[in-house]
């Protein structure tokens, strides 16, 4: 049975008409604390120094799998200390190094994700336990301590203000709670991996490892949430975060085709397919490769005429091919109007010009003639961009006597609160007394709280949020924030409707309309939805009332666009200081590129992700679809939500500069570091992993039917090795593992196939060695944890009755949160919207439907 728990929520919710009684507008704070939040917020700017989180204490009991989440939030100015067993944290000795030899302290990897922090040895209990009562949170991964015990309730219980994270493969409970697991392994489960890589070979990871990052920053996400809530309650909880359903969206909600009866997602290499039809991405170069956005329909196809009309112009196909219907295109292809071959003759043409030219002459032209084009950057092209020197991003830093860059700042802040990070810190170079002198000031009172209504205990009950964000990077954002209380209102018109209306999977026996895909239920579940024509100059003045409504402001256009309207972060503050607003965008405000649009594909070419996930021996294969609008919604909260914590003690808000190629290069810093480092330029490495061997995806009984596993030690792979058959190999450690790799990817390659996927993850589960089968739509329909941990939830909808979408990647346990409905019709609250949050009356709003400027 799939969960439907949300029916009942969403029933409770949508039936509370006065929304203005659930959520007070601004206008009800009494005067004089108006006055009062305004005047500090004018007065007010963050010396270079402070952080926005400077007040907060963070134990991070993590290791590789959880420490870019203190790095974010040592960025934004938390104390992080991080706690080491005595040997040292295990990323001091994880490859990649500096030098040859493998020095103390220069693992890459190490700079990458701990810098900024402070270390404390922990090699008791008692230490552990000293140290959190006294701290407001403490980020955990399970054995990241080695040999000491962690018990987070008795923590809590000790310090009730204490906020616990633990950041696991599954969850903390359910059956899967206890597997072994790993990145590959994680990615198997959660779907990502089987949509990447070439058809005719087995699924391929980004060569750098991501499943846990995911799940880090869901981490932190949560923290700060938590956070939030103990402002009003002064109490803590704990945050259960699952690696397996954080990475669930880089999916882009592709598995919920089996719930809503759509055909499984399928991998190739380098594009998509929609349908039986293969969409290419990726296109040769003299010098590599570039990454064009070759669709179709009314916001794409008009660019695709663009590319095809440059195509022509070159000689490299004829007037017909360049005079097709590139709106209609698909409609076309599907009715049988025009033969499949079209559209291959259409690809074979664009790739035979871009074969003949290099990268920086084609998005020379690209940029010209305004096409969706990316060149698929090396990583030195990316630590070579022009865009992110001119924003002085990178962080230089002396590791081993040599000068290495690191990605710098993941988000930006017109008011400051964002540091620049120093060295990791020596092993166990501050005492617990140190930590005692420099205690941070910790729980603050509260100078502009959020009031929600009594009933709800969401943490963000009674915050208020314009969104004209679209796309998938910056609504997954409003999304969550939606999940956990705050009114949501999006701004949508007919003349320009949300991208991913058009996208699926759809529901079956539809039309395949606006309001027919599952991927729009699911990003815009719980929000509200008002429909405003912006062309208008009444559509704007609604706009700005909207906005002096907001606690909070998102949006994710290009440069420029909100000016236009009179809504930019400038103008908008100069009255409203206390305001919180986040510009999300693929390269940030500034720099020579900031105009630089393009959908989250281009984004995951120009920033390294496209270079680094294949087979050394083919083209690059890329991520599925659009990577960095899942690396970025985590990012993008992270930031919001300290700025609001900021905000509740001081009044102040901010603008959020958040470019989605900077937050997303974090993902990649061990890998880009050795630019700088070796003068090396790494590319994709297949399922090849630095510590582990075996390492892998190896074929089981049927089609299409794969198994991840890894032995991360000796003993796993003695006990692999007697399972498969081949104790002769059980003795061979990781170095000896390491010259006979092929010999033991055979080994294990000719074990898998005689048996099915699930009956060698079961075997393998079984004797402690990570393993999970390669699962699709599903797989993940079925899979007991996830109906364990209500990942796929049933909620309103007023078209369909009821619809699928995904629920929360962590739980909070004391205050739980979760969509309320499925993503709204087109406009559905325009009324009650402009009724019972603006307060408008009857005349006005007929005024306005005259006008045009509710369509």
């Amino acid at each position: 049975m799939l969960v439907d728990e949300g029916l009942d929520l969403g029933a409770q919710l949508l039936d509370r008409r006065q929304i203005r009684s659930r959520h007070p507008d601004i206008t009800s704070v009494p005067p004089d604390a108006r006055t009062l939040v305004i005047r500090r917020a004018r007065r007010h700017t963050l010396r270079k120094d402070d952080g926005v989180l400077d007040h907060l204490r963070i134990l991070d009991a993590t290791d590789d799998r959880g420490q870019i989440a203190g790095l974010f939030l040592a960025q934004l100015g938390a104390d992080v200390v991080l706690l080491e067993p005595p040997e040292g944290t295990v990323t001091r000795r994880m490859a990649p190094f500096v030098d040859a030899a493998g020095g103390p302290d220069t693992s890459l990897r190490h700079w990458s994700f701990n810098r900024g922090k402070r270390s404390v040895t922990v090699a008791d209990p008692t230490t552990l336990a000293t140290l959190a009562a006294d701290a407001d949170v403490l980020l955990h991964t399970p054995g990241a301590l080695g040999g000491v015990a962690v018990d987070l309730a008795a923590l809590r219980a000790a310090n009730p203000a204490l906020v616990t994270v633990a950041i696991t493969p599954f969850g903390d409970d359910g059956p899967k709670a206890d597997w072994a697991a790993t990145d590959l392994t994680v990615a198997a489960s959660s779907g990502q991996l089987v949509l990447t890589g070439d058809a005719d070979r087995p699924p391929v990871r980004i060569s750098e490892p991501q499943s846990f990052h995911h799940a880090a920053l869901e981490g932190a996400v949560g923290a700060l949430l938590a956070l939030t809530e103990r402002g009003r309650s002064g109490l803590g909880q704990h945050v259960d975060v699952s690696a397996q359903q954080s990475m669930t969206e880089a999916t882009q909600a592709s598995m919920l085709a089996a719930a809503v009866g759509a055909l499984p997602y399928r991998r190739t290499a380098g594009g998509i397919l929609v349908g039986p039809y293969k969409v290419r991405f990726v296109y040769p170069a003299l010098d590599g490769h570039v990454s064009i956005t070759l669709l179709f329909g009314a916001m794409i196809g008009p660019f695709t005429a663009r590319l095809m009309s440059w195509v022509h112009e070159r000689g490299f196909c004829d007037e017909a091919t360049r005079d097709l219907d590139w709106v209609g295109f698909f409609e076309l292809l599907f009715s049988g109007r025009l033969e499949a071959s079209v559209l291959q003759t259409a690809t074979d043409a664009v790739a035979a010009m871009t074969a003949t030219m290099t990268k920086a002459e084609i998005m020379a032209e690209a940029t010209a003639r305004r096409l969706l084009v990316a060149p698929v950057a090396t990583p030195a092209d990316v630590v070579a961009e022009e865009q992110f020197r001119a924003r002085d991003y990178w962080d230089r830093h002396e590791i081993g006597g040599r000068p290495v860059d690191l990605p710098g700042p993941f988000v930006r802040s017109s008011t400051g609160g964002v540091r620049r990070l120093g060295p990791p810190p020596s092993p166990g170079s501050t005492t617990t007394a140190d930590l005692r002198r420099s205690r941070p000031p910790g729980v603050a009172a509260s100078v502009r709280p959020l009031v929600g209504p009594a009933d709800d205990r969401r943490p963000l009950a009674g915050l208020r949020v314009a969104d004209f964000s679209w796309a998938i990077a910056a609504p997954m954002s409003t999304r969550v924030l939606a999940d956990w209380g705050a009114t949501v209102v999006r701004v949508e018109s007919l003349h320009r409707m949300e991208a991913i209306r058009g996208a699926g999977p759809f529901l079956a026996g539809t039309a395949l309309g606006i309001e027919d895909t599952a991927q729009w239920h699911t990003v815009g579940a719980g929000k509200f939805c008002i429909q405003l024509a912006m062309a208008r100059p009444e559509a704007q003045a609604v706009a700005r009332d909207l906005v002096a409504w907001a606690d909070v402001v998102v949006e994710s256009f290009t440069p420029g666009t909100m000016a236009g309207w009179g809504l930019d972060a400038d103008t908008v503050r100069s009255s409203r200081p206390d305001l919180v607003y986040v510009s999300s965008c693929l390269m940030g405000q500034t720099g020579p590129r900031a105009d630089y649009a393009g959908f989250g594909n281009l984004a995951g070419a120009v920033t390294g992700f496209y270079e680094l996930t294949g087979w050394p021996d083919r083209p690059p294969a890329g991520p599925f679809l659009a990577y960095t609008d899942y690396t970025s919604p985590r990012g993008t909260l992270v930031a919001l939500l300290a700025a609001l914590e900021h905000r509740r003690r001081t009044g102040i808000g901010t603008h959020l500069d958040f470019a989605q190629a900077e937050g997303a290069l974090h993902f990649l810093a061990p890998t880009l570091a050795e630019v700088t480092a070796h003068g090396t330029n790494p590319t994709r490495v297949g399922n090849v992993d630095l510590r582990f061997v075996p390492h892998g995806v190896y074929p089981c009984v049927g089609e299409d039917r794969w198994l991840a596993l890894a032995a991360t030690d000796d003993a796993q792979w003695a006990s692999l090795a007697h399972c498969i058959g081949r104790a002769d190999l059980a003795d061979l450690d990781q170095p000896g593992r390491a010259s006979r790799v092929a010999e033991i990817d055979d080994a294990v390659r000719s074990w898998t196939t005689e048996r099915e996927a699930a009956e060698a993850e079961a075997t393998l589960q079984g004797i402690g060695v990570p393993a999970h089968r390669v699962q699709n739509t599903d797989e993940l329909l079925t899979d007991p944890q996830l109906l364990h941990r209500q990942h796929f939830r049933s909620v309103p909808h007023p078209t369909h009755g009821a619809v699928w979408v995904e629920g929360p990647h962590l739980r909070l346990h004391r205050t739980p949160g979760g969509p309320a409905w499925g993503g709204p019709t087109l406009g559905q609250h325009t009324e009650e919207v402009l009724r019972d949050l603006l307060g408008y009356d009857d005349d006005r709003i007929t005024d306005l439907v005259l006008a045009g400027a509710l369509e």
